[in-house]
């Protein structure tokens, strides 16, 4: 495809739909860091593709001017794997919440994961069903009460980052709609690795589940309780970044001494699944990023070597053929 448009800014990516979220919602930060980002890309709106599932994230094509589809329930990946897979030059986003993505769609989500296709899957993560109106998800914390879980729920949540790293994600991050500049930069990293990119953002939901992540990104919290992941830098933080995460007895914990902090490295993956297991503070950032071969191409290059030619033969063999 050639890029033959004039160069493009946020504005020109948004639609003439009225954007209906809830007032205070996080995900019309995500919209304008998308949009910002889209137009930093270079590409043609016709060479992208947005896909959600169902949920309030996925009212999203509607307020991006590309191509898109509003999908069904849990289906947002698996659409996106096709139209990636049947034109491999699309930039395509799998728009898809904490719900729709881990729930129904988690079987979609684990094996569009492990298949390494190259699409970028942004899951809104408010930990609790916001559309249908507060039942507890597979995010929500143990012992939420909501809704469906008047009591308190009796079931250990997911972590999209275990979940993800476990089925072998190349490219793993998290960040937060509270924060569109560490959102941007996540997101222009995403784009660019060859490979499933997933990005958990932390989205508020002021209605049913208001300040689910205050405790690690509240104003007088965020410092002491979340530690940026650079690559090939020492992961230390705090207000007088006193703070370091460090190894000990084999598993991650916090400490005051800072000249033993742990250098965060993207291609370690035990690593990342111990910033992923870290419960007191929060790693925000990429925490995996390593290059392996992307699905579409293998598929692409087998179906040229191996099948082109059965395929022509069989549709030029007559009205008629056997089967061995």
């Amino acid at each position: 495809m050639q890029n033959s448009s004039p160069k493009l800014n946020a504005k020109d990516f948004a639609t003439d739909q009225a954007v209906r979220w809830c007032p205070g919602c996080g995900d019309y930060a995500i919209l304008n860091s998308v949009k910002k980002v889209l137009a930093t890309l270079g590409k043609r709106k016709e060479d992208v593709v947005f896909v959600s599932g169902i949920g309030c994230s996925s009212r999203f094509p509607y307020y991006v001017d590309t191509f898109g589809m509003h999908s069904i329930h849990g289906r947002a990946v698996a659409i996106a794997t096709g139209t990636k897979i049947h034109n491999p030059l699309l930039s395509v986003w799998a728009i898809t919440g904490d719900g729709d993505g881990l729930a129904i769609g988690g079987n979609h989500f684990i094996h569009a994961v492990r298949r390494n296709i190259n699409i970028n899957i942004l899951i809104f993560n408010n930990e609790i069903y916001g559309l249908t109106k507060g039942q507890y998800s597979p995010t929500s914390k143990l012992g939420q009460r909501t809704k469906t879980s008047p009591m308190g729920t009796i079931e250990r949540p997911f972590s999209p980052a275990m979940l993800a790293l476990g089925a072998g994600a190349t490219f793993f991050a998290r960040t937060t709609a509270s924060d569109p500049k560490h959102l941007q930069e996540i997101l222009l990293r995403a784009e660019a690795h060859c490979g499933t990119s997933v990005v958990e953002i932390y989205q508020n939901c002021v209605i049913f589940n208001d300040e689910a992540f205050e405790e690690f990104l509240g104003k007088e919290n965020r410092d002491d309780h979340t530690v940026l992941l650079e690559h090939d830098r020492p992961l230390v933080f705090g207000k007088g970044l006193d703070k370091a995460v460090r190894w000990a007895n084999h598993e991650l914990l916090i400490s005051t001494d800072v000249d033993y902090a742990v250098i965060h490295d993207e291609q370690n993956l035990s690593l990342s699944f111990s910033l992923a297991k870290m419960e007191t503070v929060k790693p925000l950032g990429v925490y995996r990023c390593v290059q392996e071969p992307e699905y579409a191409s293998g598929m692409n290059g087998t179906i040229e070597t191996k099948s082109r030619k059965r395929v022509s033969g069989l549709l030029h063999s007559g009205s008629t053929w056997e089967i061995d």
